[in-house]
């Protein structure tokens, strides 16, 4: 499933975390899909980035077919960074970074470059290119822009009657149908498989026989992906924090659901032993509730926008519960501050590297709808509520699925579950605890990828190649070596 929170203000890896506040100098952005007469080539044009922050890198860009069924019929530009390997005589290849679902990798590698990663990343800086590529629909690509917003204040993802639940279908078709109208047909063309087409036709653009590939959350999916459809392009994959997509999607939204109230218990839990947090000494999963339920009486003031009832709150939450050290800090104060009657920090304003909206278009076509009627949805809302009574069950596989209810576009997801031959052994990290996928998933995709082996990271965070130096050595060993970690290896630190 992809990551498809329309939840963005809290960021979603340590480096946004950290520099979230700054403004983002832009490369140009792609122009929009143009019809054209020709198939576009994979030809990359290269040139020295303008800014200071990419200093020494290349910007480019690359065409590709909107639909590859029909190659002529438009293409769309893929955006590029490439920073080149410090150590260039001992090059050993290009390894690309992808981001999650409607991320911008430039913009995170522009991030990752602010805090010194070069400085600390070691044969990963060293010995490869990086190139950070904006997926189709995202960022300096040619992005999807919808002016219809995409969930207003009197629609709700959680329906309970027949008028709500028909209100949430018709503002779901109207939402896509201006998408589509201003966007023509890139809509209907960023599922998983026209992507990872896009990484091929890259791939060929710089001339590399084998890439190396760094993904993450969603990534994890297009990774595979991409390995299915061309055996054998693949050197290494290092898969951060993966996603099973291989069971039911009913159960896949249950265990998400679990997931993150089990993160949400233990924020609770980690309220009542430090004094760090700004709720220590009270109930914070009370405080929480409560706070909620007023919310829902009484929609709570934000500075710049639109009050928020209890179903933004919830919403917002689950991405305050992804890196403990920062974000459980940060919950903790922002639910003080909502109490004393200012909600701003569970707005759904995106950072800058992320637009909800090129989250959730993506995941509309790759995720399953496995609820198409009110009491359909009804059945599952009442499980999630008892799975998840304090978050509800309001995280972003429900949101896929709730927000693309009404789609005129079909889902076209991909059959997982198979092994995928042709495609190297990967290192998969997962946290043994993390609010975005259980650490069964990290297993459910070594199973799919031969020769693959779990390193698990004990605790609660996500991107950990930032935040482990055992991470980092064994990520580093990999992509140098191709040499796994042994098959039961956690890091503790």
């Amino acid at each position: 499933m992809p990551r498809s929170s329309l939840r963005t203000h809290v960021p979603r890896t340590l480096t946004a975390v950290l520099v979230a506040t700054a403004t983002l100098a832009t490369p140009a952005v792609a122009a929009p899909a143009q019809p054209q007469t020709t198939a576009p080539t994979s030809r990359i044009n290269w040139s020295a980035c303008s800014d200071t922050e990419f200093q020494g890198m290349q910007c480019g860009t690359l065409r590709v077919p909107v639909d590859y069924a029909h190659p002529r019929a438009g293409s769309l530009s893929l955006a590029l960074v490439r920073r080149p390997a410090d150590d260039q005589p001992h090059r050993q290849g290009t390894l690309l970074l992808n981001d999650g679902a409607g991320g911008s990798s430039i913009e995170q590698l522009r991030l990752a470059m602010r805090i010194g990663f070069p400085s600390f990343a070691g044969a990963m800086s060293r010995n490869f290119d990086l190139v950070a590529v904006d997926p189709r629909g995202v960022g300096h690509s040619t992005p999807i822009r919808c002016t219809t917003p995409l969930k207003p204040a009197a629609v709700t993802h959680f329906p309970r009657n027949q008028q709500q639940f028909d209100a949430l279908v018709a503002h779901n078709r109207a939402f896509a149908q201006r998408c589509l109208s201003e966007n023509g047909p890139l809509v209907a063309h960023v599922d998983l498989t026209s992507t990872a087409r896009d990484f091929e036709a890259v791939r060929t653009g710089l001339g590399e026989k084998q890439l190396n590939w760094y993904g993450i959350h969603y990534s994890t999916l297009l990774g595979r992906t991409y390995a299915d459809l061309y055996p054998g392009r693949l050197r290494t994959m290092v898969l951060d924090t993966a996603l099973d997509d291989t069971t039911t999607p009913t159960e896949r939204i249950r265990r998400e659901a679990a997931t993150a109230e089990e993160a949400f218990n233990r924020f609770s839990a980690w309220c009542a032993a430090t004094a760090d947090c700004a709720l220590h000494g009270k109930d914070a999963a009370a405080e929480y509730d409560a706070l909620v339920a007023r919310a829902d009486r009484t929609p709570i003031p934000t500075a710049d926008g639109p009050a928020l009832n209890g179903e933004d709150i919830r919403t917002a939450t689950q991405d305050y519960l992804t890196l403990s050290g920062v974000t459980w800090p940060a919950l903790a104060q922002a639910v003080v501050r909502a109490k004393a009657g200012d909600a701003s920090d569970f707005t759904d304003e995106p950072d800058d590297t992320l637009d909800p909206v090129q989250v959730q278009v993506p995941a509309c076509l790759d995720s399953p709808r496995p609820a198409t009627t009110f009491d359909q949805l009804t059945r599952l809302r009442k499980d999630l509520a008892r799975i998840s009574p304090h978050l509800g069950g309001a995280v972003r596989s429900w949101t896929a699925l709730t927000g693309c209810l009404g789609w005129p576009v079909p889902a076209r997801p991909i059959a997982a579950g198979t092994p995928v031959h042709g495609a190297p052994p990967a290192l998969i990290v997962q946290s043994t605890r993390q609010a975005l996928a259980p650490h069964s998933a990290g297993f459910a995709m070594a199973a799919q990828l031969p020769g693959s082996v779990v390193l698990s990271r004990e605790g609660d965070d996500y991107s950990m190649f930032l935040l482990s130096q055992c991470v980092r050595d064994a990520t580093n060993r990999y992509l140098t070596s191709r040499r796994l970690p042994a098959p039961g290896t956690t890091c503790t630190d």
